[in-house]
């Protein structure tokens, strides 16, 4: 559905007419420019969007099916950026990405959001509250929603770190040891870093063409080159984020490896326990054994006082057996 239309001139804003034909001829009459904002369209109503605006047909396909990967797409008439904002909820350990969608060109803007994440309400808000920001045209529409998706990156990012803290207080603690459980939740939290990653991680290219940095190099239709450092900008903000997202992946498989190298330990640890005990055990054994033969020639076996001196043999063997693997730390 159609969330906002509106039409900006010199960085103000005006309600559009309803017809979307009537809306980008009165903007670009005026010099300025409209901006649609849709939320998951059906394809009757992006159809209305797609005829107004000229939109090429591939990226209308890519905007309705949505499951894309972030990248940038030029096309004759307009420009097509595919962003992929995150949602980390601590709760359930659990990363989950939206799509934003935004196509510009020549006197429009129109952004689709797939997904409960990141709402561009905020953004619309916060740019009209600076004119001198969207009196640059459509760009100012595309580097705010570029902005508010890497900015929540950061805070991700640290939600991750605060959370990875906690895991390898579990594994590293003496009082705590680990659980049983711990590496199923080392693995999960790796696989939602993994899910961040495929969001962060593609959208570098594409920040780069924009802020004219890319190894493509050249400008990029539809784009002020008075914003480029603009989107230099979000680009450190996004390398920040991949940085801080390769040293999760890192540490998180670090901390899997040692809460194994724990648990192996520990292994080992109970079976030199469970190996001396038996050690101890074998001695009075096997000596009960000998004397428990019937034989009736066996030395000691009338002697009087044979009983008392084998559970003396007995205990000695028990007592220097227990301070020869205490001393060795296996009991």
């Amino acid at each position: 559905m159609i969330v906002d239309c509106a039409i900006y001139r010199h960085g103000i804003r005006t309600e559009g007419p309803e017809d979307l034909s009537d809306a980008l001829a009165e903007a670009r009459a005026a010099g300025g420019f409209v901006w649609i904002g849709l939320y998951e369209p059906s394809e009757k109503e992006f159809d209305l969007v797609t005829r107004a605006f000229a939109l090429h047909p591939l990226a209308v396909e890519d905007a309705l099916k949505a499951h894309q990967r972030p990248k940038l797409e030029v096309y004759d008439d307009s420009l097509f950026l595919v962003l992929k904002p995150v949602v980390y909820e601590p709760e359930s350990d659990t990363v989950s990405a939206g799509e934003v969608m935004v196509f510009v060109g020549d006197g429009f803007a129109v952004s689709v959001r797939h997904g409960e994440g990141s709402p561009l309400g905020a953004v619309r808000r916060r740019l009209e509250e600076e004119p001198e920001m969207l009196d640059k045209g459509p760009t100012s529409v595309l580097y705010a929603i570029a902005d508010a998706i890497v900015d929540h990156y950061l805070e991700v990012a640290t939600e991750l770190q605060t959370d990875l803290e906690g895991l390898e207080a579990e594994v590293f603690l003496p009082e705590s040891g680990g659980s049983r459980g711990t590496a199923s939740r080392i693995y999960t939290f790796k696989r939602q870093i993994l899910a961040f990653r495929r969001a962060t991680g593609p959208l570098a290219l594409p920040l780069a063409r924009l802020a004219g940095t890319g190894s493509l190099g050249g400008a990029v239709p539809f784009v002020d080159d008075k914003a480029r450092p603009f989107f230099r900008d979000v680009g450190d903000h996004l390398t920040r984020v991949n940085e801080s997202v390769e040293g999760l992946d890192r540490l998180v498989s670090d901390v899997l490896s040692a809460h194994l190298a724990q648990m192996s330990v520990r292994q080992n640890d109970d079976m030199r326990k469970i190996s001396a005990w038996a050690a101890m055990a074998a001695v009075p054994t096997m000596i009960a054994g000998i004397y428990g033969m019937n034989f009736d020639h066996m030395p000691e076996l009338h002697w009087l006082w044979s009983y008392p001196a084998v559970i003396l043999l007995m205990a000695l063997f028990e007592v220097l057996l227990y301070r020869l693997f205490k001393r060795r730390g296996w009991l």
